[in-house]
């Protein structure tokens, strides 16, 4: 379980055109999908971030961190780490990274094992489930 001061947790799952996000509380280690959040080029709506921060009051926002399989970064890894710092610095919540490594993949599956269909995840975006699973992956990765 992650340190007696941490309750609330917010986590994202950074895209360029959509946003995932999730909830969680450390007393349960599970999270809660919330709507994504459009962006453009990477650039979210400022403004939707800080009334989830108004709304949900995290302790600590995670935000997933885009690395090859073996564990190199690339482009997206940068892109990644600039969206939490600036989190961070506008906001001044603590904010921790998190490999998400497969959790894009994860979240189709499980998009499909709930009857999505339809492979136009422009249309039906997993972003935020993925940012579930970046959650729950984080709260098991912490020391009991």
């Amino acid at each position: 379980m992650p340190p007696p001061n941490i309750t609330n947790v917010l986590a994202f799952d950074f895209g360029t055109k959509s946003i995932g996000v999730a909830v969680g509380q450390s007393l349960t280690g599970s999270g809660g999908e919330l709507p994504p959040l459009k962006a453009v080029d990477g650039i979210p709506d400022w403004q939707e971030i800080y009334s989830l921060i108004l709304e949900w009051q995290p302790d600590l926002v995670v935000v997933g961190l885009p690395v090859n399989m073996d564990g190199t970064e690339m482009e997206m890894t940068r892109r990644a780490r600039k969206f939490g710092n600036r989190i961070h610095g506008r906001y001044g919540v603590p904010m921790e990274f998190f490999d998400e490594r497969l959790t894009t993949r994860e979240a189709k599956e499980e998009a499909f094992q709930r009857g999505q269909t339809s492979s136009n995840y422009a249309r039906n975006p997993v972003d935020s489930i993925a940012a579930r699973l970046i959650l729950e992956s984080w709260f098991r990765s912490q020391p009991q």
